[in-house]
């Protein structure tokens, strides 16, 4: 009876106390929660220099942009496929029967900077179109981990299956692209042209002016690999041997090891690395004798990528040739900074291995130059350059759809500043 007592009140005491901490609660206003959800920065907001690139109805409207945590979306341990191409504004249809029927294959050869890949890639995405991303055997594994991560969420996107370890001006630069190459040519994707693109590049033309200007006149039937005879002071990167030092950089053999010609008696160009190539011209370099024999003989060749492509597009029976057709193309917009102040009037931004790294004042020049491509941008050196790019280009391809345009296709909203200075959202 004692100990039941005891029982009893012990009981009762428990049972008073916590009554009178959850009446404090109440009367406080406190309330057992959740772990609090993080707080995501707001977007960047657009430069003022900006301005100029995006249309408005009147000096009260305003762009919001929508997406800036691309990078952390894609790391994200809970990241759903179903989800990303909404939530990161990818283009999901054709925009016009003509591109559709004009599908093209893509070779983007990368190894950092995962923010300015998802960028380039939802840039020139479109679903009729195929993707191969080669990733640089030597990247971190991180990188490696979130890239495999975004490409397992299209069908129309995949990783080379041979990777290399690239090395500036070395041979695996050459074979990055040919490993690509040789996947796209399996590919069931009825592509007609391939370009190739690095990780810092960013469009300047849409979908549909590139589709326009590689079928136009001058290259429906031809390849673009810009570029001339070789200059004499350039000659020893063919006529003397290399090595590449893996992963490393590429030196001379000895104090000048002197090569054989080259085969078959084939004039060497020197030219650009970049091009737009026809689907015949690729079966050509993957299958004719004189590609391969090049192929073998600028192995210890420096920086042979510059001389690979406009050679063998001067040989009469590949599909494509464009003989002699110099510099014409303009694939990339690039500011050298030997051509200051001659072809541009200097970076706004910085230089770095003599090539701009772009800021915002440099792209007046940019989209009066109106090439394919611009290169280089970096994502954490005056990152407003990019993003007033982005913008501008997705209006003007959003501005030439002939489809209905869907709300996650946009990447900013504009708005119109009321007089009670509260900001008004409209779709944009």
């Amino acid at each position: 009876m004692c100990r039941f007592r005891v029982i009893q009140c012990s009981f009762l005491l428990c049972l008073g106390m916590s009554v009178t901490v959850f009446l404090v609660m109440y009367l406080t206003g406190i309330t057992p929660k959740e772990p609090p959800v993080p707080v995501l920065p707001p977007c960047r907001p657009f430069s003022a220099d900006c301005r100029a690139f995006l249309p408005a109805a009147d000096g009260r409207m305003k762009w919001h942009r929508r997406d800036c945590q691309i990078e952390r979306y894609i790391t994200d341990n809970k990241l759903q496929c179903s989800n990303l191409m909404r939530d990161l504004h990818f283009i999901t249809r054709p925009l016009s029967r003509e591109e559709e029927d004009y599908p093209l294959a893509y070779i983007l050869t990368v190894h950092k900077e995962l923010e300015l890949l998802v960028r380039l890639l939802r840039a020139i995405y479109a679903p009729q179109n195929v993707y191969c991303i080669h990733v640089d055997a030597k990247a971190p594994q991180e990188y490696w981990a979130a890239v495999q991560k975004l490409v397992g969420c299209f069908k129309n996107v995949f990783l080379s299956r041979r990777s290399e370890i690239v090395t500036y001006a070395g041979f695996s630069r050459l074979k990055a692209d040919l490993n690509c190459m040789t996947d796209l040519a399996a590919s069931e994707v009825g592509w007609r042209k391939v370009v190739n693109l690095c990780g810092q590049d960013f469009p300047l033309k849409s979908n549909l002016e590139l589709v326009r200007y590689l079928q136009s006149k001058e290259w429906r039937d031809r390849n673009m690999t810009p570029g001339i005879k070789q200059p004499a002071h350039i000659s020893s990167r063919t006529k003397l041997r290399y090595e590449e030092i893996v992963g490393s950089h590429v030196a001379l053999i000895g104090s000048g090891v002197k090569k054989d010609p080259p085969p078959h008696n084939l004039q060497i160009y020197f030219g650009s690395a970049y091009y737009a190539l026809t689907r015949g011209f690729v079966d050509f370099v993957l299958e004719s004798h004189k590609a391969c024999d090049l192929l073998e003989w600028s192995k210890d060749t420096y920086s042979p990528d510059e001389h690979y492509w406009v050679t063998l597009n001067q040989i009469r029976e590949a599909p494509g040739s464009n003989i002699g057709g110099g510099w014409k193309g303009d694939i990339r917009a690039i500011k050298w900074a030997e051509h200051e102040g001659k072809v541009h009037n200097g970076c706004k931004g910085r230089y770095v291995r003599q090539i701009c790294i772009y800021g915002i004042k440099d792209l007046p020049w940019l989209i009066e130059k109106n090439s394919m491509f611009a290169n280089k941008f970096e994502n954490h050196f005056l990152p407003e350059a990019l993003d007033c790019l982005e913008q501008w280009h997705r209006n003007k391809m959003l501005s030439n759809a002939t489809v209905p345009i869907e709300s996650s296709w946009l990447l900013a909203t504009q708005s119109i500043q009321s007089s009670g200075n509260r900001d008004k959202y409209a779709a944009a």
